[in-house]
């Protein structure tokens, strides 16, 4: 069992920042992939960015040059630094992690971006 915990959301101006962070239960070296998705109102849940347990990231081209993804070892946490945030990034942000070939999803944290 994983259980994965989000923070930081939060109501942000366009243009502004939020780092997005997701705490694991275990130890995250245990945990091959992890994954941010987001879900905006009436639409479907999307990946937004992947980390591999080698610390190799991969983005949507929707957020490229904009998020960084990223884990901290030591403290079993994985983060989303967002930057240069737009309306459109607006949305229920989740994390999830692969862990002995099955999927744990966190409760999701909202971001708004909105003037």
């Amino acid at each position: 069992q994983v259980q994965l915990v989000e923070s930081g959301g939060g109501l942000v101006q366009p243009g502004g920042s939020l780092r997005l962070s997701c705490e694991v239960s275990r130890s995250i070296l245990s945990i091959n992939v992890m994954e941010w998705y987001r879900q905006a109102p009436g639409k479907e849940r999307e990946l937004v960015a992947t980390i591999f347990r080698s610390g190799t990231p991969n983005y949507a081209d929707s957020v490229k040059g904009r998020f960084t993804i990223s884990r901290d070892n030591a403290k079993n946490t994985m983060y989303l630094q967002m930057n240069s945030l737009k309306p459109e990034d607006t949305a229920v942000y989740y994390c999830n992690g692969v862990y002995e070939f099955k999927v744990y999803w966190g409760q999701g944290t909202q971001v708004t971006v909105s003037s």
